[in-house]
């Protein structure tokens, strides 16, 4: 059957944001970054489900773009992550926790925070969800450049952030470390592919820092002013 299934254009593929009626609602279990929740939910074919999904606040991610001799790099950072036991090479992230505040003010923040960097330059590379079946936390990814250092002192980092490792890699190589098999951290792989696929179409796939963002619900729809990163 699925042999037979129609041909489809790249104009077909857009997820729809539609959801389903929710009977029963309650949440199971509340930590200190995500809570779980259960609900009962009405499928379009009427059948009644029970469903368990991680709450979590969703997270921005910067992919920091900048040439060296020639060449382009990107920033990638090495952190501990407990929940894997293993230290990871990702991108500069953080949680979109604060009430209110825009995307690309979070991700601006987080850039100073975690590399001591300022951009002139943001637009939107991609987006994604962590694992939608249980995990719905919706990320953005950001390209960043026309890097500065951040005035000021160096930002305070305690816990896993402590020991970070900064490190600039050419975008080419950290293309074939992602297919390799040598990065396992959802965001910085998505966020190499589709740098290095956009580089590829001249970045015209790139949107502006300020595109809509209806997947995050907190932003559904947007109704911050675009003012600019900070």
């Amino acid at each position: 059957m699925s042999l037979d299934a129609p041909i489809a254009s790249g104009t077909d593929l857009e997820d729809v944001i539609d959801p389903r009626p929710v009977l029963e609602s309650e949440k199971t279990w509340q930590g200190l970054i995500f809570d779980v929740r259960r609900d009962r939910v009405v499928l379009g074919t009427g059948e009644v489900v029970v469903r368990d999904y991680v709450e979590h606040p969703g997270a921005v991610l910067a992919l920091a773009l900048r040439e060296i001799h020639g060449v382009d790099h990107v920033l990638l950072i090495r952190q501990y992550r407990h929940a894997c036991g293993s230290y990871l090479w990702e991108l500069p992230a953080g949680l979109t926790d604060i009430a209110g505040e825009p995307p690309w003010v979070a991700i601006a923040r987080e850039l100073r925070e975690e590399v001591d960097l300022e951009a002139a330059r943001w637009e939107v590379l991609v987006d994604a969800y962590a694992s939608p079946g249980a995990f719905p936390e919706a990320y953005r990814v950001f390209l960043a450049r026309e890097l500065s250092h951040a005035p000021g002192e160096p930002h305070a980092r305690t816990g896993e952030e402590a020991e970070l490792q900064v490190r600039w890699v050419s975008l080419d190589d950290a293309y074939a470390a992602a297919l390799a098999g040598r990065i396992h951290n959802p965001g910085a792989l998505l966020g190499i592919l589709a740098a290095w696929g956009s580089r590829a179409q001249g970045w015209a796939t790139l949107r502006p820092f300020d595109a809509p963002w209806p997947e995050h619900p907190a932003y559904r729809p947007a109704a911050v002013p675009p003012t600019g990163p900070a």
